[in-house]
Order: structure tokens, then sequence, then C-alpha cells
């Protein structure tokens, strides 16, 4: 038998705790319940930089992570580039710049003769980085504590996508702990204060892109996707000493591309914990105890998945990320390679490469990268609507005080009832450049942009 019980076991810890402490506590990507869901009341729905900014705190260096709420404190991570020493940047061999091709005389007119290619400079080699995670006041925005956890210098590692940056994966927040990684860079402890307990950098890999996705914490692990440009895998840490427990090869896909930045989703199939872990070509359910493989899906030549997957009605709904998703609903009650057995629908239209999905009852909601929102039937892929909302997009729907909330790249932003028609409630701008996810701070919104975070609050004057 099917259970929801990962989303409302989640949700209930909240509750147990109070309403008040549910709406304060936002502790990974995507919130409490990893889904894009929260119980908070009174949320605002319209905002401009001169309305309804409680403050604005501008964020040293770059980094895409969403902030984590717990204790009266915002948590991020970002990446601050270091001074270059000069004597190790002349060590640093650079492709040669290509050489232009010898000029040929062509008999005729001279001016219609090609003109010589010109040689293109080689990009410059990226800078090194710090890397940090830092503790502000809910209250007023300042910084509590700024902590360098990693340093990064070598070249290869420090490539990424120019939409990327190098602090994107979301940290996870457990009651006395700050769990922050960095992809192939590694991951890193922290206590509530900003004490690193430890750091671990023996599972980095090649990468592709950059940094991705976020890890999910599972009884005494902490597990993530680790899929660069060769070898793909999922890793488990002992979430007390940093130390590898497991960790596991993806099987052999269609997909040339091996490379991947999904976040795991934790659910629970008739009393059995599932760890849902989609990567090139294939989406896995693991057991989170030893990472062997409970079912799987294989979807071609899909590649570069980001959308973490969403679990209701007994079924995985996901993206099968670039060139086209693919949008797909599993049962995940199967064994083994259930590819032609579970899979009870697919769709191509309007599926997202990056903002993760939202189900709201029986209504499954897919905002794509184009900024156009879909509603359909979760159960049955019956189209309800397919209309523009945004612009371009990146970050992942949410869902709370009975309102669907988007933003695109841009800071554009629109608040949607939801329903089976598309009712715009209010949109906004901020006018500033964000790819992260909202989150919820008691009965505000974070927004995280380029150059700072905001809390946004109704009716709240701005704090000095």
């Amino acid at each position: 038998m099917m259970t929801r019980a990962p989303f409302l076991l989640s949700l209930g810890l909240c509750l147990m705790a109070g309403t008040s402490h549910a709406e304060g506590l936002w502790p990974e990507f995507r919130g409490p319940t990893a889904q894009g869901f929260s119980t908070a009341k009174g949320l605002p729905t319209a905002w401009a930089p001169d309305k309804n900014i409680v403050w604005r705190s501008e964020v040293a260096g770059k980094g895409w992570s969403s902030p984590v709420v717990a204790n009266g404190r915002i948590f991020i991570t970002t990446a601050v580039e270091m001074p270059v020493d000069p004597t190790a940047a002349a060590a640093v061999v650079l492709a040669p710049a290509p050489v232009a091709p010898p000029v040929v005389a062509v008999p005729g007119d001279a001016s219609k003769r090609p003109a010589p290619a010109k040689a293109k400079a080689p990009p410059p080699a990226p800078k090194p980085v710090s890397l940090h995670v830092m503790a502000l006041d809910a209250a007023t925005g300042k910084t509590v504590w700024d902590t360098q956890v990693l340093e990064v210098t070598d070249p290869a590692a420090l490539k990424m996508h120019g939409k990327n940056s190098q602090a994107s994966p979301t940290v996870v927040y457990e009651p006395g702990r700050l769990y922050a990684h960095f992809s192939h860079h590694g991951t890193a402890c922290l206590d509530e204060a900003g004490k690193i307990l430890w750091t671990s950098q023996e599972n980095s890999y090649t990468p592709q892109h950059g940094t991705g996705g976020s890890p999910v914490i599972v009884d005494d692990l902490l597990i993530f996707d680790a899929d660069g440009a060769k070898d793909p895998g999922v890793v488990a840490l002992d979430k007390a000493t940093g130390k590898t427990r497991w960790k596991i090869a993806r099987p052999p896909t269609e997909a040339k591309s091996k490379f991947s930045f999904c976040t795991p989703l934790l659910i629970e199939v008739a009393g059995q914990k599932q760890v849902i872990s989609a990567g090139s070509g294939i989406v896995q359910a693991l057991n989170p105890k030893d990472g062997s493989e409970i079912w799987h899906v294989m979807y071609g030549t899909g590649y570069s998945v980001v959308p973490r997957p969403v679990f209701a009605h007994g079924m995985i709904f996901m993206s099968t990320g670039y060139d086209k998703p693919v949008g797909l609903a599993i049962k995940a009650d199967g064994k083994g390679d259930v590819t032609s057995t579970h899979v009870v629908w697919q769709e191509t239209k309007y599926v997202p490469h990056n903002p993760s999905m939202l189900v709201i009852g029986d209504e499954l909601y897919m905002l794509a990268d184009n900024g156009l929102l879909s509603c359909r039937d979760a159960k049955t892929n019956t189209v309800h609507f397919e209309e523009r909302l945004l612009g371009p997009s990146s970050a992942s729907l949410l869902y709370a005080d009975g309102l669907i909330y988007a933003i695109d790249e841009k800071g554009a932003s629109a608040v949607v009832k939801p329903g089976k028609t598309l009712q715009v409630v209010a949109t906004s701008e901020l006018k500033e450049k964000t790819l992260a996810s909202m989150a919820v701070c008691d009965h505000d919104l974070l927004i995280r942009t380029e150059l700072a975070l905001y809390r946004v609050g109704n009716g709240r004057a701005n704090a000095e």
C-alpha cells in the first residue's frame, strides 16, 4: 500500500512544536516538506523596492543557494573571490591563443577578398574562491557570523556555466547542526554558532558546469548526488563525522552527458524509506541504509536534471532534464527495472528544465523555464491550463497561505490562486536578477537576488 508519509511526517514534525515554530522553520531546499509547502499565514502578495520590504541585506560574493531558517537565524552560503597571487597566476598554463590562418592572395577586386580571421584570446582563468556559510539575524538582516569553510584554487574545479555559482546547493538544518554542501568542492558541518565541526573532500569528482544539488538528511546519514562529467553516483556521509558510509555508481544509461544537479527526495512506501535520486538517463529509488537499489526507470538521453522530484498520490513527478525535458509520473511501489510497468504518464509540453514542480490536491503545477505555467490533473495528465505567467524562470514554485508564489530571473513575481483556471492575484517587481527559490520566515517571504537577501512582509516598515 502506498503512503504519503514523508509529506505528512515532515509537516507533522514542524506542527508538533507549535504553529509559530513551524512557520519559523525552513530547514532545507523547498522547506519542511522538501516539496515547496508552508503552513504560514498572512504572507504578502505584492511588494516593490519601496513597498513591504522589512529589510534588504547585501551579501558579499556570489551564491544561488536558497535561504534556510531556524531559531531566528537565516542561513545561506556564498563564494567570495580571493586575491590572486601573481606568482601563482603566472604558473597557470592556459591554452595558447589560436593562430590566424595565413592570408592567401585572391585575384580580382581586393574589396571582395575575405578578411583574415581574428585570433580570439583564451578566457581568463577562474579566480580562486573561499566558500562561506553565513548566519543573518532574521529580525534585522544583520550578519551574526560568517564562517569560511573551504578554499578552491584549482582552475579546473572552478569552471562553471555562466548562470551558475560556486555556492548553489542549499544548506540543510537540524537542531544544533548545519550541513553545507558545495558539490565537487566538498561538504562541511557547523554548529549554530558557526563553528566548523568537520569538513569532507574525499568525494570530489570532475565537474561539468559547476555546483548544483543539495543534500538530504536520512537518519544518521547525509546523502547527495555526485553526478559529474564522468563516473556519476550517489554518496552517503556519516553526518556525525563526515566519513563516507556508502557510495554507489549509477548504472549505464543511454545519456551521453553524465552530469546532473538534482536534489534527492526522501519518501516512504509501504513502511520502507526510499531516497529518490534522479541522474542522467535514470531515476532510482535507493535504500538509504546501504544505497542498494529498490527500483529504477530509464528515460533515454535526458541529462543535466535539476528539478527536485515531488511525491503525491503514490507517484513520483519529475522532469528528465535537457535537451528536451519530459515530465514523468511514476508509481513508486515497484521493484527492479519498472520502466515499462510503472510510468503512468509522460508529457513533453511546457516541462521545466530547472524549476521544481508542485502538487496541490489533485493538481500538478509546472513552471517552464520560459515562464509558462501549466496545471494538469496529477493522476491522468488532463490539461487544465497552459498560460504565460512570467519571463525566463529558474526558481521553484512555493505554496503558502492558499496561494502559489513564482518568481522569474529578472525578479518579477506572480501570486496565483490554485485552481483549474489561471487566476493571478498579484504581480510584483524587484528588478534584480534572481535564480534562487523563495523561502518562508514566520509570516514573511525571503527572496535572494544576485546582490542581496530580502525579507518581504505585509505593511512592515523597512529596518534601518
